[in-house]
Parts: C-alpha cells; structure tokens; sequence
C-alpha cells in the first residue's frame, strides 16, 4: 500500500462538476489500495472575491483578520470534497489547517510552515478514510489562523508529502505540465516531461503562475518528487525531481512577471551601513525584494533602485519613508509600468552566448534594458512593461523553445 498526496487547485475544482471530477480522482487512487490524503484549495475565484469584499470595507485591512476571512474558502471545499466523496460510498473526512497539525509563525499572509504534527493524520488514515486538508492555512502558537500567501496549497501538499514521506506527490492543476512559458501567453509552448528541482524552483519564483516557489523549496530540501498534471484529462504532466541528463538545454523556459514596481531611492549617503538600514526596514516589513541596482557614487552620494511585487510596494513604502529621512536621502521614486522577462537552465553555467542571444533578440524587437540580474541558472531584464509579451514571444522563440524545436536548444555536455 502507497500513501499518496493529491492536491486541486482553484480551478480543479472551481464548479460542482469539476469538484466531482477531482473527488473521482482521489476515490479512484483509493479503490487502487492506496492511502490518500488530498489538499484543496478556495473555488476557483474564490479567495479573490473575499479579498475584494474585505477592501470594499476598508482600502488595508487588518492582516490578522484577512487570514480569518481568505481561509473560509478552502474550509468550503473541504467540506464538500468530503460530501462528494461520502456520495461515492467512501469515508472521507476533512480537516482544516490546525485539525491537520500543519503549525506556522505568525506573519499574516505570508506564514511559514514550522512544523506539521502528524498524529491526527495519520489516525484518520488508518481507520480507513480518504483524508481532506485545507490548503493554504495554518495556526500559529497563539492559534491564530494563518494564510501561507498565493499558491500556499502547493506548499501545503508538498509539506504533508515530506511529514508523511508519501510515495507519491500529485498537483493537478488548470495546464498539462510544466510548459517552456505560459501557453496561454505563447500558444507554440512546449510541455516539459521532466525538469530539475532548481530549475522549476527559478520559473516558479520569477513568474511562472504554475507552482508557489516556497512549495519547491520544500520539495527539493526534503528530496520529494512531484508531478504537476492536468485535473480534467489523464496526463503524466511533468515530474519535478533531481535529474541528471546526459544532454541538457541551454533554457529550460521563459517566464513573464507583470506584477512588479521598481523602487529607486535618490541621493543615497554613499557611507557603510546605509544599504543595510534600507534594506533591513523593509525585511522587517516582509517584502521580499528582487533585483538591486546601485549606480555609481558621485559627489559622496548614489541612487539605489530595486523591484518588489506590486502587492507589496505599500509595505515597501512605508518601510522607506522613516529610514530616508534619517537617512537624509532624496526623493523615493516608483515605477509600477514595469515587466520582468526571465530565461532559466542548468545548461546556462556550461555554454556562453545564452546572455547575448536574449539581448540582441530584445534589441531587435526595439526593447530597452533598464535592469539586469544574473545567477548561474537564470539571467532577467526589467523592461516597460508595454512590451512584456512581445519580448516573452522573441525571447521563447530565439531558444527554440517552441513545439517541434527542441533539437535546436540542446547542447551535449
């Protein structure tokens, strides 16, 4: 007997047919002699619905008690996950985040899972149900819900996938797999049958809409192979493991992040220690930041410019405001008219040419660069965000990433 962790997303079980669909999935896995626990997340629009109400109230609301509404949603398809199930003539029983054990901090909106106590699970299990979990959530030590941020099912799964060393980890999900880019972006995306941890890690992290990138993070420290599928056909999708290929590609995949804001800071005090008072208000703040630029010190001082997810550029600001005027800084300028186009590959570190090609493909196309950043695997450019997709198109197709053109992309190592 396997133990086996399913986990739908919003749009898998958005309807009440498409919720039968998943809950036929998970009846079937059990039927096969498998213990299934499966993770779900808010209907479809759900979570953003809740989310606009609470703003109709106020224009920021309390994060305490947004964790307290947004978690209603999955605590809805729990419940009638498990009643669909129990309509098929199985036990099935549901839990949210606490009655799972799953125990996180207590930063609202973007918790982190510290711990899982498996004890209750794993009783549910043996006496023979099918095990429903609320994705997305948590308690903290003061049993406050807690919410682990967009996509924070996928983490949920991968999480209980590694506390309960399951057999198999399953993400049905609205798409085949785990394409070269958005399809729905670049019709001619290819899917990719198998990918490396850190390469689904960097797409995920820079815009790929397809997996929370915290959920790979997990998945790679805990050595835990998953499969992202489609929830409405049958499909292998993509497995998500460590892989070691004889031949591997240059660029794996592009990814197109539209939901960002570059931040620049004038007259910075080109001093020691001032970098780090900027930076350390907005870590205290949660905001996560993404490319730093500093240009050249003139005269004593510097600009100092950096992106951040739109969502979080309020945070951003008001971590700035105190520690530029300590500071003695200039103005704080935003730019929220921004995209960022990223390539990612392991085969990046073994080839060069890979950076020229994506900047002579953005100059053709009449594309300024107006920032850079670069790892051994992935390199981005921030541009304006008008010509976000049209670059996410050139930069795909100059990699031959499109369907019928891998044999282009492939170098042996």
């Amino acid at each position: 007997m396997a133990l086996v962790v399913q986990k739908f997303g919003g749009s898998s079980v958005a309807d009440p047919a498409k919720l039968q669909i998943a809950a036929s999935r998970a009846c079937a896995e059990f039927e096969s002699g498998n213990s299934v626990v499966v993770v779900v997340s808010a209907m479809g629009d759900r979570t953003d619905e809740l989310i606009e109400l609470a703003r109709r109230l106020h224009a920021e609301p309390d994060p305490r008690e947004m964790d307290m509404l947004m978690a209603v949603g999955e605590q809805m398809s729990i419940a009638l996950m498990a009643i669909a199930i129990h309509a098929r003539g199985f036990e099935a029983v549901s839990l949210t985040g606490a009655q799972a054990g799953i125990h996180t901090d207590n930063v609202s909106s973007k918790a982190k899972i510290k711990q899982i106590d498996t004890t209750r699970l794993r009783r549910e299990l043996e006496s023979g149900r099918i095990v429903i979990v609320a994705g997305f959530q948590g308690v903290d030590v003061e049993d406050n819900i807690t919410t682990l941020g967009r996509g924070g099912s996928d983490t949920t799964a991968i999480a209980l996938a590694a506390a309960l060393k399951a057999d198999r980890c399953d993400i049905f999900t609205d798409v085949d797999g785990i394409y070269t880019t958005d399809p729905r972006m670049v019709p001619e995306a290819r899917r990719i049958d198998r990918i490396d941890y850190d390469e689904m890690l960097e797409l995920a992290s820079l815009g790929a809409r397809v997996m929370q990138s915290r959920s790979v993070e997990i998945a790679k420290r805990f050595s835990v192979p998953f499969r992202v599928r489609p929830g409405g056909k049958d499909s292998e999708g993509t497995l998500v493991t460590d892989t070691e290929e004889m031949e591997q590609v240059d660029v794996r995949g592009v990814a197109l992040e539209e939901n960002e804001a570059k931040v620049t800071i004038r007259d910075v005090p080109d001093s020691p220690g001032a970098a780090a008072r900027i930076f350390g208000a907005i870590a205290r703040e949660h905001v996560n930041v993404d490319i730093i630029v500093q240009n050249v010190s003139a005269q004593g001082i510097t600009d100092l410019s950096f992106t951040v997810r739109q969502d979080d550029l309020p945070a951003a600001r008001r971590a700035c405001a105190d520690v530029i005027r300590d500071l003695g800084c200039g103005q704080l300028e935003v730019d929220e008219s921004i995209a960022k186009i990223s390539i990612v590959g392991v085969g990046m570190k073994n080839h060069t040419g890979v950076a020229e090609a994506m900047f002579s493909v953005l100059a053709e196309n009449g594309v300024n660069i107006k920032m850079i950043s670069t790892s051994e695997i992935r390199i981005s450019v921030v541009i304006d965000a008008s010509q976000g997709r049209t670059s996410l198109e050139a930069v795909h197709s100059v990699f031959g990433l499109g369907q019928g053109e891998e044999e282009d992309n492939v170098k042996e190592q």
